[in-house]
């Protein structure tokens, strides 16, 4: 890998409103290539918006949905991506040549090479599938690239095999914070007066966006996926109202050691650019950790226990998130 400037967004979607979102994620990535960024990360869902998505019925998604590399949204990306020279992660509806609706999160990098995450643990409506397959691959940055959306990103088997299919940057693109839970532990929502007052009491949403609810619990674990898998973790995320939540932000790039290179609270839409040091890589914790990996102890690991759950129900459960 070469050292390479990397972008992380924080984004306030328009739901359903693929023109306004596309135009605003060429609005940042003008931005991002001003400031010599290489490769910029947009939050899952933000060319469709997501949180509303659970209450659209198969005419609805169908009709936002569109077919990945084809439809008219992952067009637009590799447009961007090949007039700016940068490569471009964004999230949006797929549908599948066989029907099948999938959360999507499409990278389209300046040599026309075009990539697709469908997320493994999809649960927004019960239309969408999950997907079933590991997302790496090689880049023009000299690089390999992991994709792996939200949910995906908490259980750390995912994490552990994109680190073992040689990922040096995972993209983590969520929609998260500030979530509905009956657990007092985890998260919960914020006010959207709050939201609403930013400009008027910025203290008082920055503090719920730093707090419980959106940075103190991203911190329990997003530091760990980076350090335990050694590899540089670039985390977007929505902000602001998405439906009957608000999302808390926080976008960030962290490094192999789990440091934090660059991140923001802002109650509000942000950009954070980090240079990833490649030397970084080869002698971190977690790549040597994983060089003294036991694989014939961990036969376990892929048999069911027969408490395995379906994400969904596990998401809307009354247990919470």
């Amino acid at each position: 890998m070469k050292n390479i400037r990397v972008a992380a967004v924080q984004f306030e979607h328009a739901p359903s409103d693929k023109g306004a979102n596309l135009e605003k994620i060429r609005g940042f990535v003008e931005q991002a290539a001003r400031r010599g960024v290489e490769l910029v990360a947009f939050p899952e869902c933000s060319i469709t918006g997501y949180w509303h998505l659970r209450h659209l019925d198969r005419d609805a998604l169908a009709a936002l949905a569109e077919p990945v590399f084809d439809g008219p949204s992952s067009q637009a990306l590799v447009a961007l991506s090949a007039h700016y020279g940068i490569t471009i992660g964004a999230g949006l509806i797929e549908v599948a040549p066989d029907g099948r609706f999938y959360n999507a999160y499409v990278v389209a990098q300046p040599d026309g090479t075009r990539y697709c995450h469908r997320k493994l643990h999809a649960f927004v409506s019960p239309l969408l599938s999950s997907g079933s397959e590991y997302t790496v691959f090689n880049s023009p940055l000299e690089c390999r690239i992991g994709v792996l959306t939200c949910y995906d990103c908490n259980i750390c088997e995912n994490v552990r095999i994109t680190a073992l299919q040689g990922a040096d940057v995972l993209v983590a693109p969520h929609q998260t914070g500030g979530c509905r839970s009956t657990n007092p532990h985890t998260m919960g929502l914020i006010e959207r007066a709050l939201w609403d007052n930013r400009d008027g009491d910025p203290d008082a949403i920055e503090a719920e966006l730093r707090g419980p609810k959106g940075r103190a619990w991203l911190m329990r674990w997003l530091p760990a996926r980076a350090h335990d898998n050694g590899l540089f973790l670039v985390f977007s995320n929505g902000v602001g109202v998405d439906d009957d939540e608000i999302r808390t932000g926080n976008a960030m790039i962290l490094d192999p050691y789990g440091r934090i290179l660059a991140e923001t609270w802002k109650a509000g839409e942000d950009m954070v650019v980090a240079d990833l040091d490649a030397s970084l890589l080869d002698q971190s914790t977690g790549r040597r950790w994983i060089t003294t990996r036991r694989p014939e102890l961990y036969g376990p690991l892929a048999r069911a226990t027969g408490r395995e759950r379906d994400t969904r129900s596990v998401r809307f459960d009354k247990k919470g998130i």
